[in-house]
């Protein structure tokens, strides 16, 4: 009697926890199917900001309410001037976004001003630098900066944040890791004044200067979209725990 009670005690036992395993196994699975429509979601919206007609820049005004969520890739137009500062590069293996940048090499960061005072940072381009040399990337930013303001056509970014394994910027080579523009403009200067910095940068499309050097470019957005590959996978393993349960309680029922 004692027996059957204490098998009968085992059975219920690991039923509970093989209803326990594929409750959470199939909810994994559900959550990446609902993570997939939203993925295809946030495709079709920036494909849609990446082929729309450029538009003005956002009034300074109106920076406090951008978002990532909604202004990320957003294409605009406007007119600037860059800045006699110091400029900063960002360091990069490639890019996620620009088909035609590979290998490494620096971003141009460059504080531009509008008419009005305020500060926008552009990414200006690639500058393929394998030493990430700075006297490099200054002979290649120097004839960007002229008294004249230029007509610039680019993408709307957000800052980065830095990694737990990212290396920390190099001060006195002006190099970071990150693309964070709000650092660089706290390091580098760029707000001294009260010049007001824009919360975003901008990653330029046009112009591209006649050395090609940086190189802007049009960005194309490849997400990876493995949401239905893991969503088989958790439901598979919510199955095999369901045969292993009944192989076992077959076994028991032979015993």
């Amino acid at each position: 009697m004692t027996g059957s009670v204490s098998r009968r005690r085992g059975i219920a036992g690991f039923g509970a926890f093989t209803l326990v395993m594929v409750a959470v196994f199939a909810g994994l699975g559900i959550w990446q199917l609902q993570r997939r429509v939203e993925k295809h979601v946030l495709i079709a919206a920036l494909n849609e900001r990446l082929a729309a007609a450029p538009e003005a820049l956002p009034a300074p005004s109106q920076w406090s309410a951008l978002t990532q969520a909604h202004d990320e890739f957003r294409r605009v137009s406007f007119a600037a001037t860059y800045a006699k500062l110091a400029d900063a590069m960002v360091y990069s293996s490639g890019s996620a976004v620009r088909e035609d940048v590979s290998g490494p090499g620096t971003w141009a960061f460059l504080p531009a001003r509008l008419p009005d005072g305020a500060i926008v940072v552009v990414n200006a381009g690639f500058v393929q630098n394998t030493m990430q040399d700075r006297a490099q990337q200054d002979r290649a930013v120097s004839r960007l900066v002229t008294d004249a303001p230029v007509n610039l056509t680019g993408y709307i970014r957000f800052p980065e944040s830095a990694g737990t394994l990212t290396p920390a910027e190099n001060a006195a080579r002006r190099l970071w890791f990150t693309r964070d523009h709000l650092a660089m403009a706290r390091a580098l200067g760029w707000s001294e004044g009260g010049k007001q910095i824009a919360p975003f940068y901008i990653d330029l499309e046009s112009p591209v200067p006649a050395s090609g050097i940086p190189k802007p470019g049009p960005l194309e957005v490849h997400l990876k979209d493995d949401h239905l590959q893991y969503a088989v996978t958790w439901f598979a393993l919510a199955g095999a725990v369901v045969i292993a349960f009944g192989v076992w309680w077959r076994a028991q029922r032979r015993g």
